[in-house]
């Protein structure tokens, strides 16, 4: 029988994934190329040939999206896999109607092949978009059960963003391996916060090794928890599976791939930021959850903010940093930063955009409502050097810095600056706490 030829169409995570689960080593099929966005620099490597397996003898190139239609018809592709999240329906479905009309198949794969059981339980934690607050929620779970004498191992989604080989399985438990693995801002800002709070988090490439990796762990393993990138859902057939929706951007639970499907699975629905929400936006965020998972438990919460020097906000001019990825694709226009300007008096909150260089100036051309945010893209150290320079040309009295890592570690600010902390607080009931007692009873049996 003759093989179908495939691109994986991803952005270096999810696309790795579906090809490890399904593609990987099945006869049926040969994977010809993946193509790359979102992640600048990508296009050009090889998803290498000891991670492909055997029938990828020279491992599998890959390009810029922006090849796919060629590509389609240069190898004479019969299917086209979309593997990368965040996305609007309506893009996915112009990239779909692209494909179809080169003349592949176009095809989306679901959890049932792409899944890895684990010999532990599982809890999951999505978001509907990316920087909903699913990163607070999966640190509140992890304190709750830590305080119960747990061995929490997390797993975070894949960002691998060097080299693929020696990314393959990667274990955190000290603020010195995030320099060993040669982390960006991106990574750091999500595996420093558990590593602070004494847990061990994983990630890589194979997941299906990692995830062998973090239950055998040195230190021990009671729970594996699965911090969800984007608004991806798991890779990992989950025991309790928590989604976070945001009121800031009301409907998109129901209109952005593949987030829909994370708040169809939830068992758990956290209601996040309701303490900075329109009461209109919640109410719709509400009937929404209730139209597709009536089922689900609804947990409603409050982001709280935590200023280390509110005195270099109040009255100053100030440039306010957040997260890259959540400004980019995750198309947040407020966040932590700008919530404490508003509160700590902030006399200006300085537009940076015609001071940005580099890296960082290509990043507001292909993101033109950022607004005046700065984010703090750092895919490799280019990017740090331009986010850099973009901040020493600022003219401003202060620097907010809303990452969740201390950004002043990483780089040099040659300005005053004062960061911003935030965390999840449930309100009333029921909360996480509620929702993890009979989950944490069937645990300890």
């Amino acid at each position: 029988m003759q093989k179908r030829k495939i691109i994986i169409i991803g952005a270096a995570g999810r696309d790795f994934h579906n090809f490890n689960t399904f593609y990987r080593g099945n006869p049926t099929y040969d994977v010809i190329a993946f193509t790359a966005a979102q992640i600048p620099d990508i296009a050009g490597r090889k998803y290498p040939a000891s991670l492909a397996g055997e029938l990828y003898p020279d491992g599998i190139p890959i390009y810029a999206q922006d090849d796919l239609e060629k590509l389609i018809k240069d190898f004479d592709i019969d299917e086209c896999v979309f593997a990368y999240s965040d996305v609007p329906y309506n893009t996915v479905m112009n990239i779909g109607a692209m494909v179809n009309a080169a003349g592949a198949d176009f095809t989306l794969l679901g959890h049932k092949n792409t899944m890895i059981k684990s010999t532990k339980p599982v809890i999951a934690v999505g978001a509907i978009r990316t920087g909903c607050g699913k990163s607070q929620t999966s640190r509140r779970i992890t304190e709750i059960l830590m305080a119960q004498g747990l061995k929490v191992i997390a797993i975070r989604h894949p960002m691998p963003y060097g080299d693929l080989e020696a990314q393959r399985v990667q274990r955190f438990a000290t603020i010195d391996d995030l320099a060993k693995h040669k982390c960006t801002i991106e990574e750091m800002e999500e595996y420093e916060p558990h590593i602070t709070r004494g847990n061990v988090i994983y990630a890589g490439v194979d997941y299906e090794a990692i995830l062998r990796a973090a239950e055998n762990d040195p230190d021990g393993c009671d729970v594996i928890l699965w911090d969800g990138g984007n608004n991806d859902f798991p890779f990992y057939k989950s025991d309790l599976t928590v989604t976070v929706v945001d009121p800031h951007r009301p409907g998109h639970e129901l209109s952005y791939y593949p987030g829909e499907v994370t708040l169809r699975i939830a068992d758990v629905v956290v209601i996040n930021k309701i303490d900075s929400s329109d009461f209109e936006n919640i109410q719709q965020v509400r009937k929404n959850i209730e139209l597709v998972n009536p089922n689900a438990i609804v947990v409603d919460a409050a982001s709280t903010i935590a200023v280390d020097n509110p005195d270099l906000i109040k009255g100053k001019r100030v440039l306010v940093i957040e997260d890259g990825p959540t400004l980019t694709h995750g198309e947040m226009k407020i966040g932590a930063g700008i919530v404490a300007a508003r509160r700590f008096g902030a006399k200006e909150i300085i537009d940076p955009r015609d001071k940005a260089v580099g890296k960082l100036a290509e990043t507001y051309r292909l993101y033109p409502n950022i607004g005046s945010l700065l984010p703090a893209m750092g895919y490799g150290e280019e990017q740090m050097r331009d986010l850099t320079a973009t901040i020493e040309r600022v003219d401003c009295d202060s620097v907010i810095i809303a990452t969740p890592i201390d950004l002043a570690r990483v780089i040099k600010i040659n300005k005053p600056n004062t960061r911003v902390d935030y965390s999840l607080q449930e309100i009333g009931q029921p909360n996480l706490e509620d929702v993890l007692k009979d989950f944490m009873a069937k645990i300890k049996k």
